[in-house]
């Protein structure tokens, strides 16, 4: 049933997730959700330095938000905390160097933040797609190790902080990709069969969407929510798959329009009105999953998706921090 999930998943993908969805989606967007002042509270930003990120750390310190930039290049991360302080004006933009393939790196720096900071939002947007089967340090296939492994660690490792906090929210960045997936915890490395990049990286997309699912119901007191930008011209879409951006340049949206829905779900009292643990796409809740696909899993193994990755975290805290 591959065939009929691409299928249906790409003809979806034309009619919504390219620019022209955007404009006739915001046509029904109330522009006062996002006209908010967040002075006073922090928002935690990973893949901060270009893209989707970069535009959603401006856009919240445009609000007067306290923004902290988690950016693996730490040139790049500089140029952009330099760019995002001369745009808005805003002082309050705190740059962290972590590598979010690192397990290790993930512990070490979220153990000195929760002692040094606050925390109202984490974005977890940082995400890689790399076409080849490639093992970190850690002997971890490099997609899982930063979409999934990562996501998992650094938000964990921060949740006693958004605990305490006033109008707690996480937000992670997913992909209608993740359609085409059924969970599967059979293969989390990706080492039998062939490697396709695309289908991982859709694999660790279908994951953050379970992983949002189960820590809203573990956790009553932050809000929880997954989302799909759309089809957005980033630097990554141009440099992990370059048939596809060749193919759709011209109807794709613009980094802006990718970042809308982060944006509501970060600083909006709307999305808070509406349940924790959904997946958004233009600032609606919308299925995660296609009609006949076949992509549901059994509660059992959503459950082993998660022990399974507090497994893998643990390993790493013990190294980290002795």
């Amino acid at each position: 049933m591959s065939w009929y999930r691409n299928s249906v998943w790409f003809v979806k993908g034309l009619r919504e997730y390219t620019r022209g969805g955007y404009e006739s989606a915001s046509r029904h967007f109330n522009p006062a959700d996002v006209e908010v002042d967040v002075a006073g509270r922090s928002f935690l930003v990973t893949g901060a330095n270009s893209g989707i990120g970069k535009t959603t750390a401006k856009e919240i310190a445009r609000r007067g938000g306290t923004v902290h930039l988690v950016c693996r290049n730490k040139e790049r991360a500089e140029v952009a905390k330099e760019e995002i302080v001369t745009e808005t004006g805003n002082q309050n933009i705190i740059l962290h160097i972590v590598d979010l393939s690192n397990p290790k790196e993930i512990w070490k720096f979220a153990e000195k933040f929760r002692n040094e900071h606050k925390l109202n939002v984490l974005i977890n947007n940082a995400g890689c797609m790399v076409n080849n089967r490639e093992l970190t340090e850690d002997g971890l296939e490099k997609n899982f190790a930063t979409n999934t492994l990562g996501t998992y660690i650094m938000t964990t490792a921060l949740l006693p902080l958004l605990e305490k906090a006033a109008d707690a929210r996480v937000i992670t960045v997913s992909s209608g990709g993740m359609l085409v997936q059924k969970l599967n915890i059979s293969d989390l490395q990706s080492g039998n069969g062939p490697f396709d990049g695309a289908m991982v990286y859709a694999q660790n997309k279908r994951q953050q969407v379970v992983l949002t699912e189960q820590w809203a119901k573990a956790h009553r007191n932050i809000h929880f929510s997954v989302m799909h930008p759309g089809w957005a011209d980033t630097p990554a879409v141009r440099s992990s798959m370059p048939d596809f951006y060749k193919r759709m340049k011209n109807s794709l949206r613009t980094e802006a329009q990718g970042a809308d829905t982060v944006l509501w779900l970060a600083v909006s009292a709307e999305a808070t009105k509406l349940s924790s643990g959904l997946f958004f796409q233009d600032r609606q809740p919308v299925p995660t999953h296609l009609p006949l696909a076949y992509t549901h899993s059994p509660p059992e193994d959503e459950e082993k998706l998660m022990q399974m990755l507090e497994e893998f975290s643990q390993k790493f805290k013990s190294v980290s921090l002795g």
